[in-house]
């Protein structure tokens, strides 16, 4: 799956807030939406860039 819309800033400071978090919030996505303001969407696509995010971090230090 590719992001909606790659150029959103808040999908991606939410990416990285996620990626961060050692315990992540539940319910994810609601927290999400609230902290930062986005739709459905982009919560869960800043979901699924927050994996890709831990994934790089673990393949690459």
């Amino acid at each position: 799956m590719t992001c909606h819309n790659p150029d959103n800033e808040a999908v991606e400071q939410a990416a990285m807030w996620l990626a961060d978090e050692r315990q992540p919030p539940r319910p994810i996505i609601q927290t999400l939406r609230n902290r930062f303001g986005l739709s459905a969407l982009e919560a869960t696509e800043a979901c699924a860039m927050a994996e890709r995010f831990r994934i790089y971090r673990r393949a690459h230090g």
